[in-house]
Parts: structure tokens; C-alpha cells; sequence
């Protein structure tokens, strides 16, 4: 009887070993100089680093070049479930080039649209007065819950995404790889509504 009991005491202990030890694993490829900083270091020197606030109601995306300058600065403003809900991108010099907003489906939680704003120049729909976006993101999910490839649509008469955003294969401002983001709360497994 007691050689069970130990058995179960051993097995207790190596299980809450694990999970401890998982609280403090890090994501692969990121640096943790603080509990509020990540710092992602890429193969041509520049690096992404990630700060939150303590409250973690703002989230600050830096990325560096391999030289240490700023190139561009992203700042989120967090909504209660750890989302992004507003942003705002900052050239490396400090002049705002857009703010963006964020929405997400009401039952799931999960993102379905981004709009993004020209922070320098105002563009008006004459049609309702309303401010325009440059640029809005709609997201799609397929029967299991998966993101599909996101629909991409530039309002800049005459323009493609490509030459008003660039060639990156990555042309959505969402912080896809934010490493203090943790599971959304409201979620619910797909047929569970």
C-alpha cells in the first residue's frame, strides 16, 4: 500500500514538474530580457522586439535594422481579450503613416477585418462623408476553424496592393507572431456555439 502511494507521489510530482516548466518555456527564436520584452533576432542582422505595457493594454512592435535604426514602429492599443483593436504605424523618423483598426466576430472572437487609414492624408467618401480606408483586410475561417488566405482590397484609384504595400509575402498589420499572446478566452471548439 505504500509503494502505491509513493508511486502516485512520484508521478504527481513529475507531472506538476511539467506544467511548471512549460509557464516558463519560451517561444522558439525569441530573446526574453524582461517579463514585458521579446526579442526575435533574424539571419540578416535586424531584429523584432515586442514590448507590452504592465497592464497589457499596449503592445509596441520595433523593428531594427541590422545597423540598430528604427525602421518602423507599430502601436497597439489592446482590447480586454489581448486583441489588437487600433494601431498605429510610425516610420522610423517618427512621422505616422497609418492607423488601422480591427474587428473580430462577435461569437468567436476571431479577427475578420482590418482597415487601414492614411495617417497624412484624409481620404473622404463623398458619398457618406465618412473618413476612407487605403486599404481594408477581410479574414475568412474554413469548417474547422482554420484562417484561410486573407482578401486584400486597395481603394486608391489606379493602384494594386503591390505597389501601394510592397511585395512582402506578409501584407497584413496584425501581429500574427506576437509572443504574449495567449489563448482567446471566448473561443469555443468548432459545432460548440
Amino acid at each position: 500500500m505504500q509503494g502505491l502511494s509513493l508511486a502516485k507521489l512520484l508521478t504527481f510530482f513529475y507531472v506538476l514538474g511539467l506544467s511548471l516548466s512549460g509557464l516558463h518555456a519560451e517561444k522558439p527564436d525569441w530573446e526574453s530580457p524582461d517579463m514585458f520584452t521579446r526579442i526575435k533576432r533574424h539571419d540578416d542582422g535586424s531584429r523584432t522586439v515586442f514590448r507590452r505595457s504592465a497592464n497589457s493594454k499596449e503592445l509596441t512592435k520595433i523593428n531594427y535594422s541590422a545597423a540598430g535604426k528604427v525602421n518602423i514602429k507599430s502601436i497597439y492599443k489592446m482590447g480586454r481579450h489581448g486583441n489588437p483593436r487600433h494601431c498605429r504605424i510610425v516610420r522610423g523618423n517618427g512621422t505616422t503613416l497609418f492607423k488601422v483598426r480591427y474587428g473580430y466576430d462577435q461569437n468567436t472572437g476571431r479577427l475578420v477585418a482590418e482597415d487601414m487609414f492614411d495617417a497624412r492624408v484624409k481620404r473622404i467618401d463623398p458619398k457618406s462623408g465618412k473618413e476612407m480606408p487605403v486599404r481594408r483586410i477581410y479574414y475568412t475561417y474554413d469548417a474547422h476553424g482554420n484562417q484561410s488566405k486573407p482578401m486584400s482590397f486597395v481603394f486608391i484609384k489606379g493602384k494594386t496592393a503591390e505597389e501601394v504595400f510592397g511585395h512582402d509575402k506578409e501584407h497584413t498589420t496584425y501581429p500574427h507572431e506576437n509572443p504574449f499572446k495567449t489563448a482567446n478566452p471566448r473561443s469555443k471548439p468548432v459545432g460548440e456555439r
